[in-house]
């Protein structure tokens, strides 16, 4: 889908305005029904699911940073705090329920407010790749199952992810007809939209088409639930409750981390070159406020979402006065609109919810994780099967650990290659099968380490160096520290003994390549003194010419 050419920069000019207008107005079309889709995979009421669009869309508007990210709540914030309140108000009391909702959201809100005074926007990128695919695979088989009784019309108690797709196999027979007839006309609205018209109002149309069936065919008494009741007018002001935030804490603390990462990478994924950059501090600043006055009306945590910042931007969205028009629609439906929507069979809203969540779970990019990396292929699927064996909110902990080993088993095995010349070039290379005929320089071995050297990999590196002294036995040990960028104390001390030791054997040790900060710490140590001028040399070139030169006034050294 198409659109003219428009001015990127924000203004209030009448085309930018006029697209602007159209692109909220489309985004609502999507953002509402998903909306309260959402609601109903936290197991709260629909119009929740309006109030989240609501306020937090206007006050994300008025902070943001980027010109176009649509904010409210996503499928995985919805199914990690669902997963919490569940927890919390078992009996599923209505009035406990928005409560406990109102301090969940108002403690995401208030923990990323604390997060930017703490300047830890850098946290967004703590969870890997490979790790989020998993992660949001489990909770996309989460929501398939937790939906699918809702479109064949029967009822389950829930255990755990594996009892339940049992449990459902086992009540497949009492399937509704009538119910799965109404889910997969709802599906063929959605989808055949979609490749028809991608990004269309194709939620609008089939909540509007369910309302209609609802209505006309009598749908209810032929045994397809709807929703009910939905209030009309404003919410009431909801307070947090004191004595709930102990409880809800550790998940608002994993809500808050999925939120603003959801948020960053939605916000990064649709910035134009010619758009400000996006603030990570900032935007914990604006998603913080947007949850804590959502948090007042009852709305459920929110954060950036991709699907519908693509509408906007699709629809030629070029400012945050989208989201003011979408915030403004959701505002119209909730005083307008709430008896219509209250027509609305349960099982069109579990369709919407599949389809705008089957999207989670991407073969392709476990695919393409393995055929680059088998570790980081398994650290998918272990993120994976942890929300499926253990829950959502111990799933985004196990996903955050399956980070932090994998960066750990990565510095903690830094690269150690042996460098030789290219022969018949001034060209210096690790050796390798793929370079036979590379040479090196009888007694001398020059090492080169790669990346920040700390106690996490200390004895690894001197473990390494060790191993590849005994095999080539140097007379000199040249350690080319050119590619690293940083020496931490527990590394530096290993140094200091390995050369020493080293010492005490006859090989004489160079340290080469030293970059600034690195040097000031070995100076700082006083290894500088201990080694002289004529042991630190500029980088491996010099070291080699140095050596030649020691071996031309002791005599001719063999080429090896």
């Amino acid at each position: 889908m198409t659109h003219p050419t428009v001015p990127t920069t924000g203004t209030a000019d009448a085309p930018g305005l006029r697209f602007d207008v159209v692109a909220g107005l489309t985004a609502a079309a999507v953002v509402l029904p998903k909306a309260m889709a959402y609601a109903t995979v936290a197991g709260l009421p629909v119009e929740v699911g309006l109030y989240t669009a609501f306020i937090p869309m206007v006050i994300y508007a008025l902070l943001g940073t980027s010109r176009v990210l649509s904010v409210s709540s996503t499928t995985t914030l919805a199914i990690l705090a669902g997963t919490q309140l569940g927890l919390s108000v078992p009996d599923g009391d209505p009035g406990k329920l928005i409560t406990a909702t109102a301090t969940l959201t108002a403690l995401v809100g208030a923990m990323l407010l604390a997060a930017r005074l703490l300047r830890l926007g850098f946290v967004a990128n703590f969870i890997s790749t490979p790790v989020l695919t998993g992660f949001k695979a489990g909770i996309g088989l989460v929501i398939l199952l937790d939906q699918l009784p809702k479109l064949l019309g029967i009822h389950i108690t829930k255990q755990s992810f594996f009892l339940d797709v049992v449990s459902v196999a086992q009540h497949l027979p009492q399937t509704s007809m009538i119910v799965l007839a109404v889910a997969a006309a709802t599906f063929a609205v959605l989808i055949g939209m979609e490749r028809l018209w991608p990004h269309s109002p194709a939620p609008l149309v089939a909540v509007a088409g369910g309302i209609a069936a609802a209505w006309l065919l009598g749908l209810e008494a032929m045994g397809v639930s709807l929703v009910g009741l939905i209030p009309q007018g404003l919410p009431s002001i909801t307070l947090p409750d004191v004595s709930l935030i102990e409880s809800l804490a550790p998940a608002a603390l994993g809500i808050a981390l999925m939120s603003f990462t959801e948020t960053i990478a939605a916000g990064r994924a649709f910035a134009r070159p010619t758009d400000p950059p996006i603030n990570a501090n900032r935007e914990l600043v604006a998603t913080g406020m947007a949850n804590i006055g959502g948090a007042v009306l009852g709305a459920m945590p929110g954060g950036g979402g991709t699907s519908q910042t693509a509408v906007v931007r699709n629809a030629g969205g070029q400012s945050q006065k989208a989201s003011l028009v979408t915030g403004g629609a959701a505002l119209a439906t909730m005083l307008l609109l709430a008896p219509i929507l209250g027509l609305l069979p349960n099982a069109t809203l579990a369709a919407i919810v599949i389809v705008y969540s089957v999207g989670l779970i991407q073969p392709a990019e476990f695919r393409a994780i393995r055929s680059v990396r088998t570790m980081e292929f398994r650290w998918a699927l272990i993120a994976c099967l942890g929300v499926l064996l253990f829950g959502t909110l111990k799933g985004i902990v196990i996903a955050i650990v399956v980070s932090m080993i994998g960066l750990a088993s990565q510095t903690a095995h830094p690269r150690i290659s042996v460098i030789g010349r290219k022969r018949g070039a001034d060209v210096l290379r690790p050796l390798s099968p793929e370079h036979p005929d590379d040479e090196t320089f009888e007694g001398l071995l020059i090492l080169r380490p790669e990346g920040r050297l700390f106690f996490v990999n200390a004895q690894n590196v001197s473990d390494q160096i060790a191993a590849l002294i005994t095999k080539y036995q140097p007379r000199v040990m040249a350690l080319d520290m050119s590619r690293v960028p940083d020496l931490e104390y527990s590394a530096l001390q290993a140094m200091i003994e390995g050369e020493k030791r080293l010492t005490e054997r006859g090989i004489v040790v160079w340290l080469v390549g030293l970059n600034p900060g690195v040097l000031e710490m070995v100076r700082h140590a006083g290894l500088a003194d201990r080694l002289g001028r004529e042991r630190m040399l500029f980088n491996a070139r010099a070291a080699i010419e140095r050596y030649k030169e020691m071996q031309a006034a002791a005599g001719p050294a063999p080429v090896a």
